[in-house]
């Protein structure tokens, strides 16, 4: 029996590689709804940068061509995804969601992105991003902001804000974002996904654009735990092109969400920072729900959190200012005042602060590993410790504001870049206005297979189902929008 292509986009990646294996749909039918989905929903949302239709579709008729013949690529064969516009495709501009940023037309695919070519996953085109993959909300003066997929009228986050967006509104089933001090997790929080911000060098960056070599992250956004497993299953591992890339053993993600939790710890991580009472309340009952089924080690602090923010700080302004320097010098005009302030500390930072922050960090991920994470394999924290503001709350652009949204948004996700460690965030539960608010896993280096497993096991405890999808999906964009 055929299926409807338009309630696959609203189904996980295993139903729909079912699907597609057994006839009951084709590749191109479902291209050809997710492309019909992403164009709805851009009035409103303004997730995407481009779409690609017509190289998508070919890719389409392609895979069907090889399931008729009997080739079959895996679980991502004929699935429709999309991802951040900063990673290089042959033959295409790169924005960065930059003006000033110059990057050419790319020669070749970025190595996430062929791996997911590789693995039978079908691109439909850049999605939106804050402007120079720098900001936490979605805010972007030259592209348009991306809105919320739950509200338009809030922040998407960011700085991978059309991922979060583009999955929650069901126009794909998963993407890829880079993470430098939080761009995976807010979005995916925000928008109630699962986000995985990697090891450092789990996943390669060749082909990324990056915002600071020393931070960054490449990871998936999707709507459940084992939908990110599929994908950080075909792009981990060490690539000759990326010398920054770890060599350590990629497990079977997949597999392991049954057994990979299993006989895990878990235990709170004392932050010290204040939450807002709607996440206070989502976050108490979430770690009841851990409670119940793992139990949970006594409460454990990390004296050296706000440090690890602030060095995270300086590593992030020192390696973007050498990035942007001839840019900021030429083409200063060309930048908005909120990327440009944020990114010209950079070069008035002491070397000697630079290189303290970067010799500091093996001691300081030590004294975590043997600190909290001594007797605990999993730790728990609020992702964001406020409600999902405005854009008009989190305008950047707005004097004076950029340094009080982007602490407030950031405080509890930059610091774990600094670390290096894996952190997964998975939705808590809906606040008081019906919007999804996310909680973070944190867990040891390469320790990403217990984290999917035990997002997966809380998940369906919690009966974690809800998305936009089953409300209005917006069309038009908010009374008020700015594009």
């Amino acid at each position: 029996m055929t299926r409807d292509a338009t309630l696959l986009l609203e189904a996980s990646i295993h139903e729909v590689g079912r699907a597609l294996r057994e006839g009951d749909a084709s590749a191109v039918s479902l291209c050809e709804a997710a492309l019909a989905r992403a164009s709805a929903i851009q009035p409103a949302l303004n997730a995407f940068v481009a779409l690609h239709a017509d190289a998508a579709l070919a890719q389409a008729r392609e895979l069907d061509r090889e399931s008729a013949a009997g080739r079959w690529r895996g679980p991502l064969h004929g699935v429709p995804l999309a991802h951040k516009d900063c990673f290089e495709r042959a033959g295409r501009r790169t924005t960065v969601g930059s003006r000033a940023m110059d990057t050419g037309v790319g020669r070749r695919d970025a190595s996430v992105l062929e791996r997911l070519r590789a693995a039978g996953a079908i691109d439909l085109g850049p999605l939106n991003l804050n402007e120079a993959v720098a900001g936490p909300t979605g805010q972007n003066p030259y592209l348009g902001d991306c809105c919320n997929a739950w509200d338009p009228a809030r922040v998407s986050g960011g700085s991978s804000s059309g991922s979060g967006t583009a999955v929650a509104a069901g126009a794909v089933h998963g993407s890829l974002g880079s993470d430098t001090g939080g761009s995976i997790r807010l979005p995916a929080s925000m928008n109630g996904l699962f986000g995985l911000k990697p090891t450092y060098g789990r996943v390669s960056r060749a082909g990324c654009v990056p915002r600071a070599f020393s931070l960054d992250c490449v990871g998936p956004l999707a709507r459940s735990a084992a939908d990110c497993a599929v994908i950080l299953h075909a792009v981990a591992g060490q690539d000759p092109r990326d010398a920054s890339s770890a060599g350590a053993p990629v497990p079977d993600y997949v597999a392991g969400l049954s057994r990979a939790g299993v006989g895990s710890r878990l235990a709170v991580l004392a932050t010290g920072v204040p939450l807002d009472a709607p996440i206070d309340r989502l976050f108490e009952r979430f770690v009841e729900l851990a409670r119940a089924r793992y139990g949970l080690v006594p409460e454990r602090a990390f004296d050296a959190l706000d440090a690890c923010y602030a060095m995270a700080d300086a590593i992030s302004k020192v390696e973007a200012a050498t990035l942007h320097g001839p840019w900021m010098r030429e083409r200063a005009h060309d930048y908005s005042q909120a990327v440009y302030s944020r990114t010209e500390p950079g070069l008035h930072l002491p070397a000697a602060r630079y290189v303290e922050a970067l010799g500091a960090r093996a001691t300081v991920l030590q004294e975590m590993l043997a600190g909290p994470l001594r007797d605990a394999d999993v730790l728990l924290c609020p992702t964001v410790p406020i409600p999902v503001p405005t854009r008009v709350e989190a305008d950047m652009e707005a004097p004076g504001r950029v340094f009080g949204v982007v602490p407030r948004l950031t405080v509890l996700t930059r610091p774990f870049n600094y670390l290096g460690l894996p952190v997964l965030t998975m939705p808590m539960g809906l606040d008081d206005a019906g919007i999804p608010a996310g909680v973070q896993l944190i867990g040891r280096p390469f320790g990403e297979a217990r984290l999917l497993a035990v997002a997966h096991a809380l998940s369906a405890d919690a009966g974690w189902h809800v998305h936009p999808l089953q409300r209005t999906v917006p069309t038009r964009p908010p009374s008020g929008a700015h594009r």
